[in-house]
């Protein structure tokens, strides 16, 4: 397995519309701080020049606390920015087109919705999926009612990947996910919201560690 795929614990997707007006750069360095080892840059209504230039900026900030960085949808930008992989949403290109285009050395993440996705993705070559949304979250509504937790034990069972549940987590909540035998989780507002993204990241990392978890 690709090293690399070690550092999906705890994944942070961006959007620097909740920081609370913070600058998303500086934001995300925080998290990266406090634990976060993956990023996926997901500002999709940035022109392609300013979207380049924002994924140049977190490239170093992730090379800098040896985090991954992984480009929603835009291969293009992900080749031009030397970024670990992308990220395709259910609407995108299919795994073949986007290995095609990366090459092996390239990591490539799925967003699924059912367990039959999960698999298909794992089929494909993809090397990890994030399923959801799991849990109710304003982000992930147009994709229709939480799945809940036995449809992620489910999409577990059916995939031969890593699946990083996302959708409302909360660190309350991750004691129950990583029962349900998700590898890690994929997280917006509980970082980028928080009062101090670094402690924020902290307290969720810890949740991997702590036996005290409490399920939701």
């Amino acid at each position: 397995m690709d090293p690399r795929l070690n550092k999906l614990s705890l994944y942070l997707i961006t959007d620097r519309r909740q920081t609370r007006g913070r600058p998303l750069v500086q934001t995300v360095e925080r998290a990266v701080r406090g634990g976060v080892r993956a990023v996926q840059l997901r500002e999709r209504d940035l022109d392609t020049r300013t979207l380049f230039e924002l994924a140049c900026q977190l490239r170093v900030a992730s090379e800098r606390y040896d985090a991954v960085l992984f480009i929603n949808d835009r291969i293009d930008v992900a080749l031009a920015c030397g970024a670990d992989g992308v990220h395709l949403p259910s609407n995108s290109f299919s795994v073949t087109d986007a290995r095609a285009l990366l090459g092996p050395d390239r990591l490539i993440g799925v967003s699924t919705h059912r367990p039959d996705e999960v698999a298909a993705a794992a089929a494909a070559g993809a090397d990890f999926a994030v399923f959801g949304p799991v849990f109710d979250t304003p982000s992930k509504r147009a994709y229709g009612l939480p799945v809940g937790l036995d449809a992620l034990a489910d999409a577990v069972k059916a995939s031969t990947i890593p699946v990083l549940a996302i959708g409302g987590v909360t660190v309350e909540r991750v004691g129950a996910l990583l029962d349900r035998g998700a590898t890690g989780i994929a997280v917006i507002r509980a970082i980028l919201e928080a009062d101090d993204p670094a402690q924020a990241a902290q307290a969720l990392r810890h949740t991997f560690t702590s036996p005290l978890t409490p399920n939701p």
